[in-house]
């Protein structure tokens, strides 16, 4: 095959080894190379400068085996491939590019004792111009021992000491709820367990973004702080296992790891609109979508008051939903009663709820459920396929699964599973406790949203979430895609008058203007979005008619700015209107926003911002409309954690 060739690339790759194996992205703009160093190596390099240099991969096997000490090249191909694909489910568009150019590469590891032993694997790598990704196919052997992985300690190395955001889990189990703490890579702490993504600054025109994608029968990986040189810092990657079993990944057949995907992007807002994860995994296996619909849904007392789980409180929600013209009501726990215990039993409802009742209301007011299931008690005994049969009978349309807090190859495959089996039924599933996404939704876009972020409960007990935690996850976990963070507290305070809520009783508070919550239904992505707060909370309060409107897909989206932990911008097309929604931290901000993403002609514009003092009183909002065209531009004024957001409704 011709290895495709750009000048700007000959002096990096000769400082590699004589033979490398590159692939470059359509535009020239990225690139990825591997070569041997003499033990296995890649580089990635973006718009002219070097992202990775000279990191190993190493992957130990159950046989004795350390792949990537002394590979040998046995031979490489080079392919393109340029699609334009609809998801089932529009997180932040209608229509995905998914553009590449891939080689795939044949190695071989001579056995470090045995003359003439050896074993052959594969790497797959693909550069986009906006990311890279690699992946490894280990082929089938009859030795049990070779078709197991024991480490995979790939390292991603950078030139100097650049700027990071990472959330340390602290152990592979993990509900992956931690904040993303800024740092240098060379300040890290060892012996973290780094979640994805993890998002890197290099300078003002320079970001990057380590993450995986289309997990599937493997482990997933986090990052632990590796080797430091004179020249470089790094993060190495580390395989999930579970308890204490030396075995990240079994295979009774070929092991074939997730992508190690990269993206990469000269602005911070162009890091956001990337696409690779969901390009990374298969189309669509679902026949038949119809089925699958985004929407808004009211969330029973658990957040806003405290469990209390009988008939007339599930119904004061379906009542919300309905008077918001939201889709969906969800019934959380202890609806089944007792749960992770051997007793569960889907079939049982909890004495208190008439579930005849509960359905029938629900089908009057045009409102589907959601019902939660503990883990545990889904998997016991395979409960979950009669249940799951259960549920399409009653007209369920989706549920959340929770407590899982593990994402080692035995719950990876768990994941895929349950989700596979809810299709059967027709269920849209949500998983919390859960791990990061990795673009599988695409594949199975019933798999409609996740947690696996430190989102708006937390309110309840911790003071943790804070406008300033907000901004950050808009340019960290936000990247990856659906993010049940569950916004809509209107109880809004300062930082000085917060009070945590109990437990078990209590409503409860919000950091941050009024508006700020508002616009994270803009800023933050979940196909199906759960507002958090107690119906007497919502009505008559400024800011719900908002609520009444606001989309949870979209047909384009731009990041029109933002800095990490600081501000953040964006604007959404819904049709041919468009919303916008930009948050602050706790310092008070004036942002321009020229409207020239606007189509032509005239629109009427509506403003939910923060009041002259909503500093003080956080709940003050001021509301205005006017009319505009893409040609003006906008001055907005955030109060200290505050925010605002814009409906522009073309005419």
């Amino acid at each position: 095959m011709k290895l495709i060739s750009y000048a700007f690339l000959i002096p990096i790759l000769t400082a590699i080894c004589t033979h490398a194996q590159t692939v470059v992205s359509p535009s020239g703009k990225v690139a990825i190379s591997f070569g041997q160093n003499p033990g296995l190596e890649f580089r990635v390099e973006a718009h002219n400068r070097l992202i990775f240099k000279d990191s190993p991969i190493r992957l130990k096997l159950g046989n004795g085996y350390t792949l990537g000490l002394a590979s040998e090249l046995i031979s490489f191909e080079e392919s393109s491939f340029d699609e334009t694909w609809e998801p089932v489910v529009k997180g932040r568009r209608n229509q995905i590019r998914n553009h590449y150019r891939e080689i795939h590469v044949l190695l071989r590891e001579p056995h470090p004792s045995k003359i003439g032993e050896s074993i052959c694997f594969e790497i797959t790598a693909r550069a986009y111009d906006d990311g890279v990704a690699f992946k490894y196919r280990i082929p089938n052997s009859s030795q049990t021992d070779w078709n197991q992985l024991l480490e995979d300690t790939t390292e991603f190395r950078f030139y100097g000491n650049p700027t990071c955001w990472a959330a340390d889990h602290k152990r592979f189990l993990s509900h992956q709820e931690e904040p993303y703490n800024k740092s240098r890579v060379r300040d890290l702490p060892e012996g973290q367990y780094i979640g994805s993504p993890f998002v890197l600054r290099f300078s003002r025109n320079r970001h990057a973004a380590i993450t995986e994608a289309a997990l599937v029968d493997f482990s997933a990986f986090y990052l632990e702080k590796g080797s430091i040189g004179a020249e470089h810092a790094s993060v190495r990657t580390k395989l999930t296992r579970h308890e204490n079993n030396p075995v990240a990944v079994q295979s009774d057949g070929t092991i074939e790891s997730s992508w190690r995907a990269v993206m990469v992007a000269q602005q911070l807002s162009d890091l956001y609109t990337n696409d690779m994860l969901l390009n990374l995994n298969v189309p669509c296996a679902i026949e038949d979508t119809s089925w699958i619909k985004p929407g808004m849904m009211a969330w029973d007392h658990w957040w806003s008051g405290g469990v209390k789980m009988n008939t007339e409180t599930i119904k004061e929600y379906i009542q919300l939903a309905a008077d918001m013209g939201w889709d969906y009501q969800l019934i959380d726990w202890q609806w089944y009663g007792v749960f992770d215990n051997s007793q569960a039993d889907f079939s049982t409802v909890n004495r208190a709820v008439d579930m005849d009742e509960v359905l029938r209301f629900a089908k009057e007011k045009g409102i589907k459920l959601w019902l939660w299931m503990c883990w545990t008690d889904t998997n016991r005994n395979d409960a979950y396929l009669d249940a799951f049969q259960q549920f399409e009978n009653w007209g369920i349309a989706g549920v959340k699964i929770d407590f899982m807090q593990r994402d080692d190859q035995w719950m990876v495959n768990w994941y895929h599973k349950i989700v596979k089996a809810a299709a059967e039924h027709q269920l849209m599933v949500n998983f919390h406790g859960a791990y990061k996404p990795t673009g599988w939704r695409r594949t199975y876009p019933n798999l409609i949203t996740r947690e696996g972020v430190l989102g708006q409960e937390h309110s309840k007990w911790s003071r943790r979430v804070t406008p300033e935690h907000n901004c950050t996850l808009l340019f960290t976990r936000n990247l990856l895609g659906e993010m049940d963070y569950t916004p809509g507290g209107f109880l809004n305070r300062t930082a000085e008058d917060f009070v945590m809520a109990e437990r078990e009783g209590g409503s409860s508070q919000v950091m941050g203007t009024r508006a700020h919550n508002l616009a994270l239904f803009v800023l933050f992505e979940s196909p199906v979005m759960c507002a958090c707060d107690h119906p007497d909370h919502y009505r008559d309060q400024s800011g719900a008619d908002f609520l009444e409107i606001v989309p949870t897909v979209w047909d384009e989206t731009i990041c029109l700015d933002g800095r990490i932990g600081e501000f953040g911008v964006l604007a959404k097309q819904s049709g041919e209107d468009w919303f916008l929604g930009a948050i602050t931290n706790e310092k008070e901000r004036t942002l321009e926003v020229s409207l020239d993403f606007l189509g032509d002609g005239n629109y009427e514009m509506k403003i939910w911002q923060d009041g002259s003092d909503a500093a003080d009183h956080p709940e003050s909002l001021e509301i205005v409309t006017r009319f505009v065209q893409k040609t003006e531009v906008l001055e907005l004024q955030l109060a200290p954690s505050g925010g605002v957001v814009v409906h522009f409704k073309k005419l």
